[in-house]
């Protein structure tokens, strides 16, 4: 039986890393508009969701580059995946469906859950070879399907695995594995055989994000980054004019701020 690596809380708790002085926030630019909520590639490429449920693309200078305005169909997106700019992924949880689009917004494919009998599925996420991760809430299985529907692989229930069902509410496949986030438990860190290899006692966490060799997230008036491989976690705690914002997310070096309408971009250190 493979060695499970179990970050445990309190050597996590040791690791932490308090706020350094010298951090800043420095505002790039402000976007204001119609913005109920909002995601980054790692081009800095952001997609902004309206009232409307219209998707925008914004280029690095906040400039409009592409709609996608086919928004009668599925009803809101409960999901945008970006983490391939080439290829987006909208997710309808209502109808169990996902609309996959190209760079410019224009839609490839659509792919209705119920025909592969998955008709509870809150997370789901694009794949290293561009297929697609479905976790299966009925069944309690992560599974890979292809842009036709069609299903590749799925691990064992989890409930043989961990003696209960998981509710993992985002899904991420990030050099080499797959990492599902349960706020309420842990994030569970899979190879793509479907084998557990860790699990991380991250909880509680917004915001959630994994992008290279780190984990990004938010609890209160606090931010923070958690280094996969030393289990490092930095914090900051937030400067006035970041508090009270809807939600964040993260590149390499920016920030990105929702709050009243308004997205704000900024860098830090």
């Amino acid at each position: 039986m493979k060695r499970i690596v179990l970050a445990i809380a309190v050597i996590l708790m040791s690791l932490f890393v308090k706020a350094q002085s010298d951090t800043s926030f420095h505002l790039i630019r402000a976007i204001e508009g119609d913005i109920v909520s909002f995601t980054v590639d790692n081009l800095d490429n952001v997609y902004v969701l309206s009232s409307r449920n219209q998707v925008k693309k914004l280029d690095q200078n906040g400039d409009s580059v592409a709609v996608f305005n086919d928004v009668k169909k599925f009803g809101r997106a409960t999901l945008i995946d970006v983490s391939n700019p080439l290829k987006i992924l909208l997710y309808y949880k209502d109808f169990s469906t996902v609309v996959v689009l190209d760079r410019f917004l224009t839609v490839r494919s659509i792919i209705d859950l119920r025909k592969l009998n998955i008709f509870q599925a809150k997370a789901v996420g694009q794949s290293y070879d561009n297929k697609i991760w479905v976790y299966d809430e009925v069944e309690n299985k992560l599974k890979k399907i292809d842009e036709d529907g069609k299903l590749l692989m799925e691990t064992p229930d989890f409930r043989l695995l961990f003696g209960e069902a998981i509710n993992p509410q985002k899904i991420f496949d990030e050099d080499k594995y797959v990492y599902l986030y349960d706020s309420a438990r842990a994030v569970f860190v899979f190879d793509y055989f479907g084998t557990l290899k860790n699990k991380i006692l991250i909880t509680g966490w917004k915001d959630f994000k994994v992008a290279g060799k780190y984990i990004y997230g938010s609890a209160g008036d606090t931010l923070y980054r958690y280094e996969i491989s030393s289990f490092r976690v930095d914090e900051w705690n937030l400067p006035p004019e970041l508090k009270g914002a809807k939600s964040f997310n993260f590149t390499s070096d920016r920030l990105f701020s929702l709050k009243d309408n308004e997205l704000r971009v900024y860098k830090f250190q």
